[in-house]
């Protein structure tokens, strides 16, 4: 599989890597209903076995499940993957969620990521939200003492503006940033990917298929039926009037994909991969039936008919 290089970072990471927010499971603010966590450990193998080389998860994602999960599947591998994880999002013991960059609460999530990993380095450690703005300084220097020290082997950013970029910059070198980038959301195309361009900055995009509405398999039937304690009941892009504005996107993506003989998902993951400043592509997984139309778009190319179309819906 094609790796590129990670901004700054000696890591050649694959072109798609294994989202592992959904295998948090449900029962908090952002979950995705119930997940079977033999289902997560098997797709993870799957994407391993096809020759996906990273994995990214973050310490708020089933308030620690995810990573807990993530451990138990790289667990006695002879070649483990690179783990990327993220940080700053706390919660209370009743599950409410806060955002948080003070330097001895960053350390405390640092050593609780190594724990349920069950890893001694994390290959990239991310702030998850730059919240609270004010907090981005102490917090980034939280994480560039950590990196001496061997706990991080490179630390980014996800979700920060060019501004608290440069922020960031004026105290140590960022890997990555991790912003959300799909065809229903390009608007990081006018500054954040030219920023990251710029100034060596690797970018890991998430949310490709925009939480599966680009996935051709959406439908309003489909969504109506969510469990309750799915996020995406609240998420303005899965409701009108932009639902119906979306679905048409993903069936023109499903009518590139039926001509190049290709799953439709592999249609929007290769629409972010076209984009020069990405480097590669976080794709949620959660069962390992799905892995296999997700490799296809790290290797489908789409000609200038194909970027036309999709670009004619989106303006």
């Amino acid at each position: 599989m094609e790796t590129r290089q990670l901004g700054n970072s000696d890591l050649q990471i694959t072109l798609v890597g294994v989202g592992a927010w959904a295998m948090g499971g449900g029962g908090w603010q952002y979950g995705w209903g119930g997940q079977e966590d033999a289902d997560s450990v098997a797709a993870i193998h799957r994407a391993l076995d096809l020759g996906v080389n990273w994995i990214d998860t973050a310490a708020v994602y089933g308030l620690g499940h995810s990573e807990e999960v993530v451990g138990r599947a790289i667990k006695g591998l002879s070649k483990k993957p690179y783990i990327f994880t993220k940080g700053s999002r706390v919660w209370e013991e009743d599950g409410t969620l806060g955002g948080c960059l003070k330097a001895d609460s960053l350390r405390r999530e640092v050593e609780n990521s190594l724990r349920r990993l069950d890893i001694e380095t994390i290959d990239l450690y991310q702030i998850h939200w730059p919240r609270p703005d004010e907090d981005i300084e102490e917090g980034w220097t939280a994480l560039a003492e950590m990196q001496k020290e061997g706990k991080l082997r490179n630390i980014g950013v996800s979700n920060f503006s060019p501004s608290q970029m440069e922020r960031a910059m004026k105290i140590a070198p960022i890997t990555s940033n991790q912003p959300p980038y799909s065809a229903v959301r390009t608007d990081i195309e006018e500054d954040v990917l030219p920023f990251c361009q710029e100034n060596n900055i690797g970018v890991i995009v998430y949310s490709p298929m925009q939480a599966g509405l680009l996935t051709g398999k959406m439908t309003h039937e489909r969504i109506a039926g969510f469990p309750e304690d799915d996020w995406r009941h609240s998420n303005p892009e899965f409701q009108e009037p932009k639902l119906s504005k979306n679905l048409a996107l993903a069936d023109v993506m499903a009518e590139i994909a039926k001509r190049h003989d290709v799953p439709t998902p592999a249609v929007s993951i290769a629409w972010v991969l076209r984009h020069p400043a990405v480097t590669g592509a976080i794709v949620g997984m959660r069962r390992p039936d799905q892995v296999d139309d997700v490799i296809v778009g790290s290797a489908l190319a789409l000609d200038e008919q194909d970027i036309e179309k999709i670009d004619t819906l989106i303006r």
